[in-house]
């Protein structure tokens, strides 16, 4: 998968269509009277914002923007993340972290039924020796074969808490230490 470099023109572009999308569906359900919807989506929109801000909050710029961009751009699965906690309490190689996420988004990317309805949801929690990444993946797992050695492989220094996969669905937790 080839990284799009990201301009900022190229960014404002695409944050103000995906706000006017909201704004649209607001009016929409304005306009059907559907004001408890209303209330539910500007709900979901506030949430949305609190996780990207607690996620700029942990200091990592290039693992935040993977995050943020990850679903402007051509790809088999919707992202979608929430940070339980934003304190600083450690230290991460940002690059290191980033490349392996990367590379993890590839191959889960090449490993699924594209065109279908695929979710990873991505839970981060600060822990007192290190960060914690919960990942939930829900869709269709055409090859397992070459998405499990690479989630069973602790690559600097990452601790593998759980793992289980079948065709419709992963749970991955690991402990990534501070530096």
């Amino acid at each position: 998968m080839m990284k799009k470099e990201w301009n900022t023109v190229d960014v404002l572009r695409h944050v103000r269509h995906d706000w006017l999308n909201k704004l649209q569906l607001i009016k929409g359900n304005l306009d059907l009277n559907k004001i408890d919807r209303v209330k539910e989506i500007i709900g979901e929109i506030v949430i949305e914002a609190q996780h990207e801000t607690k996620l700029s909050n942990l200091n990592l710029p290039n693992f935040t923007a993977l995050l943020l961009l990850h679903n402007w751009e051509t790809q088999s699965f919707k992202l979608e993340f929430e940070v339980i906690d934003d304190h600083k309490l450690g230290k991460l190689d940002d690059d290191e972290l980033t490349a392996w996420i990367r590379t993890f988004f590839t191959l889960l990317n090449e490993s699924i039924k594209s065109y279908y309805d695929n979710h990873l949801i991505l839970t981060i929690e600060q822990q007192q020796k290190g960060l914690r990444f919960f990942f939930d993946f829900c869709g269709i797992i055409e090859n397992k074969e070459s998405l499990e050695p690479f989630l069973h492989n602790t690559s600097f220094g990452m601790d593998v808490k759980q793992f289980e996969m079948n065709e419709r669905e992963f749970t991955l937790e690991l402990m990534i230490p501070y530096k």
